[in-house]
């Protein structure tokens, strides 16, 4: 029996990007460049080009280097895992069926040998990364966003233990954004520590409160590049995130502690604290990743112990902003090494795709089987509602607002092809009975279209049968003879975005809508083949394309308030519509503002792009 070595296996950051360098998969930046809002801006532009990873030489007040768009392109993500990428996959297709293990062990004997690399290292003889102390005002502080309440880390490992019973088998590696300057943080002393909900720290925090103690915190930045994976890896029970980054690393996690605090030593910084009990302030404003800004809300507050750094430490960083952005790479990179893990917890689903153009949370379309009552002639959705119920009970997919599922009932059908998929639920759905809300609920912290923090409303929208319409390839021309439409634009077949008056109150927009429904009901049945129309600020740029479409459409709504209908009714506490379904995608009060890019930044940062510069001829 013949075992293949892994042959890859990063020591530190660096060495991940002196072997991304090598294969010209990395330019340096040798210009001095401003971390305040400069270094964002030249991410975006060379992410948004499909461009290689960034090592900025010169950070203007900081003698760190940092670096970015390291995991920019899936390609290049599987690049630095090529020697454990295939390895994950059978590991984590192991825990679905450990009886594989047993009916092919020579199949998965390679599996068992990388799972030695599961076992974290402690107190290891070198401990790069405690090679000195500085303060957080010495690391590069990175603004992303004009509008952001300070600089922030952006790619933080943070790690936490269960205070009543610690050691890293009851620890918690997590992505929490840190937020190191600005408000009323005390500089080189407090840190902001924002969190959502359904998030490992929030149960360790949680105990030590009850004890009336503090959480003890690490925060790791850098390290070889399977440590900041692993602490966005949505991963099987009893996984922890330190055994994944050894698997996914092919190098044991290392760690030790100092002052009762758990370092790890391979990465490239380390900041200790602790959180106390009811020891919070405002955190925010942050430009993220649903296209508009979180807005400044009470977070806890780290207290600050130590800062260490290694000897020539690296300070990775990415931004968030409207999808795609790196962290779509990310969850491409998940995707493919989690395969459908999902589908297999979930009896009779095949399939879920969080749609990172729609803000990753917003939107859920989801492919499932119906095999309930398959000896009756009428087919309606039955285990489809099963299936939803589940979905939206399972952990960070419990924070969608809207969830289309279908039946896998036509060959090809799924749910990666996001218009056919639309085209499939829209022919088949029937409006007076498969609109299924669920109201005063959680939504995602960062989405702003509910009724407060956390707070807002679902909808799930089930298809399944034979079609009941085609759908129409233009503007129907019913809509006008009526002047209260304005311009108005095909998304695509069945979905119309329009426009009238913008936005002014809940009470105004039910008059608009009893007004469109006394003089659209006559008309109901040539709109027949529009089962779907999206009410706008600017339907040109709704209808330009498809992720303009998705991100307008299910970021700037909430089910319950925003969805309504041409002769909408209630019948025993079902909502239905008999004509076409109306989301109100307008621009609300209460939303966030959107992201927009600072123009003086923009012809700043001109000349790193020109003739000369070290990007030229990129972006």
């Amino acid at each position: 029996m013949k075992i293949q070595l892994l042959t890859m296996a990063y020591a530190s950051l660096r060495e991940c990007l002196d072997d991304l360098e090598k294969n010209k998969l990395l330019v340096r930046i040798k210009e001095e460049v401003d971390p305040h809002l400069e270094m964002a801006a030249i991410h975006l532009r060379v992410y948004a080009a499909g461009g290689p990873a960034l090592l900025f030489e010169k950070v203007k007040g900081s003698r760190f280097a940092a670096a970015s768009n390291i995991f920019g392109t899936l390609d290049r993500s599987r690049y630095i895992f090529r020697d454990t990428i295939d390895k994950i996959k059978e590991i984590i297709s192991l825990r679905k069926d450990p009886l594989s293990a047993i009916k092919h062990p020579i199949k998965n004997s390679g599996a068992a040998f990388a799972a030695l690399k599961a076992l974290p290292l402690k107190n290891p003889s070198s401990k790069p990364v405690m090679y000195q102390q500085v303060r957080i005002t010495d690391l590069p502080l990175v603004q992303h966003w004009p509008k952001d309440g300070g600089a922030f880390i952006t790619l933080p490992q943070v790690y936490t233990e269960d205070i009543s019973n610690t050691g890293i088998q009851h620890s918690n590696l997590g992505m929490y954004r840190i937020q190191m300057t600005g408000n009323e943080y005390q500089t080189n002393e407090e840190l902001g520590l924002h969190y959502q909900i359904h998030r490992g720290i929030g149960v360790h925090q949680a105990k030590a409160n009850a004890l009336g103690q503090p959480l003890k915190v690490s925060i790791f930045v850098g390290g070889p590049p399977a440590h900041t994976v692993a602490a966005v890896m949505p991963l099987p029970e009893g996984l922890s995130e330190l055994s994944f980054a050894g698997l996914l690393g092919g190098r044991r996690f290392r760690y030790t502690y100092d002052d009762g605090f758990c370092v790890s030593t391979d990465a490239d910084f380390v900041i200790t604290g602790e959180v106390y009990p009811n020891s919070n302030k405002p955190e925010g404003p942050f430009g993220d990743h649903l296209g508009y800004y979180s807005l400044q809300h009470s977070f806890p507050v780290m207290k600050v112990h130590k800062v260490y750094a290694g000897k020539d430490a690296i300070w990775p960083f990415t931004v968030v902003g409207r999808p795609p952005q790196e962290d779509t790479s990310f969850g491409a990179l998940i995707h493919e090494l989690t395969g459908e893990a999902i589908s297999q917890e979930i009896p009779g689903l095949k399939e879920v795709h969080a749609v990172d153009a729609a803000g990753v949370h917003p939107l859920l379309l989801a492919v499932g089987s119906e095999r309930y009552t398959p000896y009756q002639q009428t087919k309606q959705p039955a285990e489809l509602l099963t299936i939803a119920n589940r979905i939206l009970g399972t952990g960070q997919l419990s924070l969608a607002k809207f969830l289309f599922i279908a039946a896998a009932d036509q060959p090809g059908l799924t749910a990666y092809n996001i218009r056919e998929f639309f085209d499939y639920v829209l022919r088949r759905v029937h409006l007076q009975r498969d609109f299924h809300f669920y109201t005063q609920t959680t939504i995602d912290t960062l989405d702003y279209s509910g009724t407060g923090l956390n707070t807002g409303s679902k909808v799930v929208i089930a298809a399944y049968g034979d079609p009941l319409r085609d759908l129409c390839t233009e503007t129907p021309a019913e809509l006008g003879e009526y002047s209260f439409f304005g311009k108005m634009r095909l998304v695509m077949p069945g979905i119309v975005a329009f426009e009238s008056s913008a936005y002014t109150s809940p009470t105004q927009t039910q008059a608009d809508i009893s007004a469109i429904t006394v003089a659209l009901t006559y008309r109901v049945p040539q709109l027949r083949n529009l089962p779907l129309m999206i009410w706008v600020d600017d339907a040109d740029f709704t209808a330009a394309n498809l992720n303009n479409f998705l991100w307008v459409a299910f970021t700037r709504s909430n089910p319950s308030h925003d969805i309504h209908g041409i002769d909408a009714f209630v019948e025993n506490k079902h909502w239905g519509s008999n004509g076409p379904v109306i989301i109100d995608a307008r621009i609300k009060p209460h939303h966030a503002p959107p992201l927009e890019k600072d123009p003086a930044t923009e012809e700043r940062i001109e000349k790193i792009f020109g003739k000369r510069g070290s990007l030229s001829g990129i972006g």
